[in-house]
């Protein structure tokens, strides 16, 4: 761990299903000193699945939403007006409350001239910790019917490690969710694939992480004689080319069964004890991969 000092990297994808997740846990499992992974995903964690730790704790996580005292009310709606998501609306008498659109700013209860509107805690989802060998696990999980991730994202983030190395799985996408997941973070590792698609969403990705001005690295999930497109992006943007995973059956078969790859297949531990190095060096600038060239293909 001294030679890796301490570094918060996500891992992230324009889409799902390019392997964001087998990247995070086989990259924790490969660092060889204790790591906290924050799985951000809290619409769907899986990192669990992979991982079978013993659990240490489980945390409800809520987010403060508006209460209305109807014997103070007097319906001016100045709650109503104020409320871009439409969380409260003013209607007859008093206003209603929708506490699913609500992203608990508390603004209505600063412009309630009568000092009607208070809050009460309205739950999201919970936050649970398990450890694995030296793996620390945070996860996120949102209630069904629950549609605000970007708080239980705060939420889970608040066990980053100051002092150590922490590996962030980032839910999909660009939007709010994966922004609220790697902001803040050292470095970005993107996951893709050598499709069309992957390197369409690839693009997206790569745009918000640099209008956030986050360092960023690729990884190639599934790698083959058909990724030219996708190294040809990396030299156009000059983002190093981390890693490429080979696209094994073998892979396949022990994802299928829930095993950690650098576990269950002889070499490939090696594989990704790579990748930890040259995360760690993305991460604290000290970029040893050669913008835009591949890394190792395979064990062996």
């Amino acid at each position: 761990m001294s030679s890796r000092g301490s570094f918060t990297v996500a891992v992230a994808s324009g889409k799902g299903g390019t392997g964001k997740t087998t990247v995070a846990v086989n990259l924790a499992r490969s660092m060889g000193a204790p790591v906290t992974l924050l799985d951000c995903d809290v619409e769907e964690p899986n990192c669990s699945l992979f991982l079978d730790g013993r659990a240490i704790s489980t945390r409800v996580v809520g987010i403060p939403v508006p209460e209305v005292d109807g014997s103070l009310c007097d319906a001016c709606g100045e709650c109503s007006r104020f409320c871009r998501y439409k969380a409260i609306v003013s209607v007859g008498s008093s206003p209603m409350v929708f506490p699913e659109m609500c992203h608990g700013c508390g603004g209505c209860t600063l412009v309630c001239p009568r000092g009607a509107i208070t809050e009460k805690e309205f739950r999201i989802g919970t936050v649970e910790l398990s450890e694995s060998g030296q793996v620390t696990l945070v996860s996120g999980r949102l209630d069904v019917g629950r549609a605000m991730a970007p708080p239980l994202t705060r939420a889970v983030k608040e066990h980053l490690d100051a002092g150590g190395i922490n590996i962030i799985d980032c839910p999909p996408g660009t939007s709010c969710p994966m922004v609220t997941a790697v902001r803040g973070v050292d470095a970005v590792i993107l996951v893709t694939e050598p499709t069309p698609f992957g390197l369409h969403d690839l693009e997206l990705a790569a745009d918000t992480v640099a209008d956030l001005g986050l360092e960023a690295g690729i990884v190639v999930n599934r790698a083959g004689p058909d990724g030219s497109d996708i190294r040809g992006f990396a030299r156009g943007r000059c983002l190093p080319v981390l890693l490429e995973i080979p696209d094994e059956r073998r892979a396949a078969e022990a994802y299928s069964r829930g095993e950690i790859l650098v576990d269950a297949i002889p070499g490939w531990r090696s594989l990704f004890e790579l990748l930890c190095e040259r995360t760690a060096a993305l991460a604290g600038g000290r970029g040893t991969v050669e913008a835009g060239q591949g890394g190792k293909r395979g064990p062996g």
